[in-house]
Parts: C-alpha cells; structure tokens; sequence
C-alpha cells in the first residue's frame, strides 16, 4: 500500500510550467493545423530549435535563414528575411503559447559528412547584432515587425555536441560568442528579456547508468563516456569564463534523454554546483528530454512523462521543454502518431499536468513511495492531486487529509486517455492518475 497525505492549507508555491514543449506541431493547413493542441493541453513555451527539420527548412527562426548574406548592411530591414518566422511566431502566439528562441542554428546530423552553418560566426559582434535586430522585429516592432511579449532568448544550442553537429569551433569560442552576444543584448534591451544558454548536452556522467552482473547479480554503474566527461569539462569550462568576464546570465539551460530517476540526480546536482560556482537562484531549464523517445504511444512512456515533470515540479528547475511537439518524425515525436497527427498517450500526461498548472499553487504532500511520483495543487476553490506509478508492481491507494467522496477521477493507462474513471483503489504499474477535488 501506498499512504499519500495531503495538507491544501500549507502552500509551496508556483506550480512550474514543467509542460512546455519544443517546436510546435507544424503541419497541415497554413502549417497551423494541429496549433489547437497545444492550446488544449495548456503548452506555456514552445522553444524554437530544429524548427520544421534540417537547417530549420531554409526558411525558420534560424540567423542563416532571417540574415542570409553575413556580409550584408545589419541595420538595412531589406536584409532580412522574416517572412515565415513571423508566420510561425503569430501562430504560436495566437494558440496561447509563448515562443523560447533560440539564437543560433538547426542542429546538423550529416555534419561528419560537410558542416554548413556549425563554423563560429566570422564576427561576433556583428553576429550579436544580427541578434539584436532579430529581438527589436518581434518585441519592439522593428522593420514592420510586432510587439510580442517573448522572455526567453537562448544563445546557440549544445556547442558540446558530438562529430561538430552544433559547433565546429574550440570551447573557448563558444564561451567567446556567449560573452560578447549576451553583453551586447542585455546592454540593448536590460531586464525586458531574459539572456541565456548554453543548452548543454546534458550531465550523464553525474547518475551514470546501472549495470547488473548476470553471473553474481551485483549491481554497478558503466563509468562516463569519453563524451559524457568531455560535457562535464564544457560546464565547467563555460561558468569559469563567464565568471572571470562577467558575462550576464539569466537562465542555464540543459538537455537530458534519461529517465527521471537519473535526471532527478543531475537535477540535483545541477542546483547544489551552481551554488558551489556562485550562481545560486539561476533559473534552470530543462529544455530538452524525453525518456524512452522509442516507446512512444505507450503506458509507460506517458508514466514517464508525467513522473518527469512531476519529479522537477518537487526539485529545482524552473522550466521543461519536451522534445518535441512536431507531429511526424520518429522517434522525437512525443506526444503524436506520426501517420494520424492526433495525439497519443504522452500528450494527456501534459494535459494532466495543465490542470495542476492552472490551479497555480502547489501544497503540499507526502508520499511514502519514492517510486509514485505526486504533486498537488489548489487554487483555493478546487484542487487537483496528479500521480504516476513506476513502482514496477501495483500499488493499493490510501490518500489522507483530504475529502473525496465527490472527487472526479481520470486515468490514463495503455488503453485510457486521460478518461473519467470509477473512484481509483489500486493504481496499476504505469498508470498516471488526476484527481479533482
């Protein structure tokens, strides 16, 4: 039996918007068609990275596809092509969704083969620039453009990543880059924008994965990866620089492809060093991860999302988006069938958690269970308790401290979406639960 107690009159602050997603789901009429999704499911950030497939399909968000000639006049508006990142920005804004930009480039996976973007810009300044221009079209109305509340602004993505997908330069000219774009828009534009990156790969070597010797049944953890240890070497690279340079920072960003039980622990790891480095209160944003990218459209998966963002709901980061929200390539493809566009199981996790997130506060609660991920929310008037069972077995339900008896419960399982159930006793291994009370 599993004991959950819950105190409605003890708050613990914001609920977190832990569902935010990657690129909208682009597709269908006016590449729009499948938007009213995110509406329905609450999505609060949509971050703009790999938008619409390789080199952001020569048209979106990206700085080589809005200023396409790098030697053109950066203060000429005819130098820039907005014209189907506006598309997509009023589209995503129209849904209830705010952009997450990403100042940079489209990852490129055949770069082994030629990279073409992934070269450090050949004037940082003027790069840094370029961004400004970029910020001034959508928030200030610069060159015909809009005045879009948009908060986030990432500078590059995973400049640590592997056969130079991202970065083909050294790390200090990533650091170099951060250091002169990140002064330069916080100098324009000050506290009406928050600057940041680096969009790490991610901290696998801090929970490394558990092994198990068949022959003695001893459990150990495979050591860090060259890779996984290169990553480490870039984080701590990065915060020395910006430190001795002063370099403005108002989010760190990372990615992670681990379950929760181990992103829990880089979570962990990730608020306690940055306090050791300086920079405690950073906002953190976990803004790419999806554990089990291959087992979409199960019970699992969808458990798995939702412990992940309720996990993080209870830690430390600020903001999680889910990689990704298109609609039709596997296996970054989440929270939709890729022959159908409708969504499928992991999709009503994030629904689930929208219905915590407009309640707005969390209270608290405590579950004797580390492996039945919980969070509670009340707005005062109704509240809602959300659980997601990874135990690996059953598990009977004893919920205390609150009145149930007109609750409205949903479950979601392998053949459930999210539907109105009987009063719930036992949860089944990989079921997520909502209650409303």
């Amino acid at each position: 039996m599993t004991t959950i107690k819950i105190n409605t009159q003890k708050k613990l602050g914001k609920i977190k918007p832990m569902h935010a997603g990657g690129q909208p789901p682009i597709g269908g009429k006016n590449m729009n068609e499948f938007f009213h999704y995110m509406t329905e499911a609450g999505i609060p950030y949509s971050r703009l990275h790999d938008v619409n497939g390789a080199f952001g399909s020569n048209r979106f968000v990206d700085i080589p596809n809005i200023f396409r000639n790098f030697d053109a006049d950066v203060d000429d508006p005819a130098n820039y092509d907005f014209t189907f990142t506006d598309h997509l920005l009023k589209s995503i804004i129209d849904a209830g969704v705010e952009p997450y930009y990403r100042l940079g480039i489209t990852i490129e996976n055949q770069a082994y083969i030629k990279p073409y973007y992934t070269y450090p810009p050949k004037d940082y300044q003027k790069w840094a620039r370029i961004c400004e221009h970029i910020i001034r079209h959508y928030t200030e109305g610069w060159a015909d453009g809009f005045n879009y509340n948009i908060t986030y602004w990432e500078i590059w993505n995973e400049p640590e990543v592997q056969k130079e997908m991202m970065w083909c330069g050294t790390f200090e000219e990533y650091f170099e880059l951060y250091d002169v774009a990140a002064k330069h828009l916080k100098a324009c534009f000050g506290d009406k924008i928050k600057v940041g990156g680096y969009a790490s790969c991610g901290f696998y070597a801090i929970a490394p994965k558990v092994k198990i010797d068949p022959e003695t049944n001893l459990v150990g953890t495979i050591p860090p990866s060259e890779h996984e240890e290169k990553l480490m070497r870039f984080f701590y690279g990065f915060f020395d620089y910006i430190k001795k340079h002063n370099s403005p920072i108002d989010f760190f960003s990372w990615h992670s492809y681990a379950d929760v039980s181990r992103v829990a622990v880089m979570d962990e790891w990730l608020h306690n060093e940055l306090e050791i480095l300086g920079y405690g209160g950073l906002e953190t944003h976990l803004n790419e991860w999806d554990p089990y990218p291959k087992e979409f459209g199960t019970a699992h998966h969808s458990a798995e999302v939702a412990a992940m963002m309720l996990a993080l709901q209870n830690g430390h980061t600020d903001i999680c988006c889910i990689y990704d929200m298109r609609t039709n390539n596997a296996p970054y493809c989440p929270l939709f069938d890729i022959k159908t566009h409708k969504p499928i199981h992991a999709y009503y996790s994030m629904v689930a958690f929208n219905h915590l997130y407009r309640a707005g506060t969390q209270v608290a609660h405590e579950c004797d269970n580390a492996r039945l991920y919980a969070a509670a929310a009340s707005d005062g008037k109704r509240s809602y308790l959300m659980l997601s069972n990874l135990t690996g077995e059953k598990q009977e339900l004893n919920i205390e401290g609150v009145d149930l008896t007109d609750a409205r419960w949903y479950i979601l399982d392998q053949e459930r979406l999210l539907s109105w159930s009987a009063p719930v006793k036992t949860m089944e291994n990989n079921d997520v639960v909502l209650i409303e009370f």
